[in-house]
């Protein structure tokens, strides 16, 4: 099959607009993150040139993005049970369970919750994200637990990408730290970017990174540990455990960030994505679900007390 290949002419309304942010106007099916993607491959040409998605557009100039055809899809449907808090035409909301990763990497294509989701939804899915995440517009770490929203085409994977980016989806998690977090509630700001240190591991940084915020509240002080609810403003990789770990509370049974040893047997953080809340993409109306917490979690705040 031969790529798509579409022409566009800038005019006067694209004028000095970033050629990612005009082509995602333009192409309202492929999300930003695809179309730099597609600018980092050079398939996107202005004047028969490669170009960056920073690049400023100017009037008369003529676009030719090439989209390649979806990849034959390789990832094999797999019967895992999925908990399922809400399910329409659109959308399926998961609560995915501890020691799950999300979509498959190279090595590893099975057990994933897009190998679930698969079986589950069949070729109902969005592919805005290629074939190795179809459906998943955002994602959870591998043993943090909870909600995780799942798009079944691509207008609904546009949408909520855009709310995404935004940032107006709503976002709580619950989680135990090391040590007792000593202020009831507080933000957290600060760059995210690769550790200089060790680029295996995240960090707040003082140069570069993406903006984090993170707010906190208490809601239970045991003698070693708090519990604690979290509200992101923004979704960065690791953003809680790097915010807490920051100010000298790390989840407790983080091994990346904090301690090596814990005392209790524990597969990961304690971290659970409780609500997730958002503009449903075809009634306009906003969504909340809650994902409980797991057993595992639970029997471990009965300890703690």
């Amino acid at each position: 099959m031969a790529d798509t290949i579409q022409i566009l002419t800038v005019e006067e309304e694209g004028i000095g607009t970033r050629c990612d942010r005009f082509l995602a106007g333009k192409l309202p099916d492929l999300s930003r993150s695809r179309i730099q993607e597609l600018i980092a491959e050079d398939a996107v040409l202005i004047d028969g040139k490669p170009v960056k998605s920073s690049r400023k557009m100017m009037e008369g100039e003529t676009v030719e993005i090439r989209i390649p055809d979806p990849e034959v899809l390789e990832i094999r449907p797999e019967a895992i049970p999925l908990d399922i808090l809400y399910e329409d035409n659109d959308l399926l909301i998961v609560n995915k369970p501890k020691g799950m990763t999300v979509h498959p990497a190279p090595g590893h294509p099975d057990g994933t919750l897009v190998n679930a989701v698969l079986y589950h939804c069949g070729e109902s899915l969005s592919g805005i994200n290629g074939v190795l995440r179809p459906g998943i517009v955002h994602r959870i770490d591998k043993d943090t637990t909870g909600a995780l929203i799942i798009c079944k085409n691509d207008a609904a994977h546009r949408k909520i990408a855009e709310q995404l980016q935004v940032h107006s989806v709503t976002r709580i998690y619950h989680g135990i730290v090391c040590g007792v977090v000593r202020n009831d509630t507080g933000t957290i700001e600060g760059n995210i970017g690769r550790d200089p240190k060790d680029r295996k591991k995240m960090a707040v940084v003082k140069t570069g990174g993406k903006e984090a915020v993170t707010h906190y509240r208490v809601l239970r002080r045991f003698r070693n540990y708090t519990f604690c609810e979290f509200t992101l403003e923004t979704g960065r990789t690791h953003q809680i455990r790097v915010h807490m770990t920051s100010i000298g509370h790390p989840l407790l049974g983080d091994a990346v960030y904090g301690p090596q040893k814990c005392p209790f047997k524990l597969e990961g953080q304690t971290l659970h994505a409780s609500v997730t809340g958002f503009i449903h993409p075809s009634t306009g109306l906003y969504c909340e679900y809650t994902a409980p917490l797991p057993d595992y979690f639970e029997q471990l705040l009965k300890t703690l007390k």
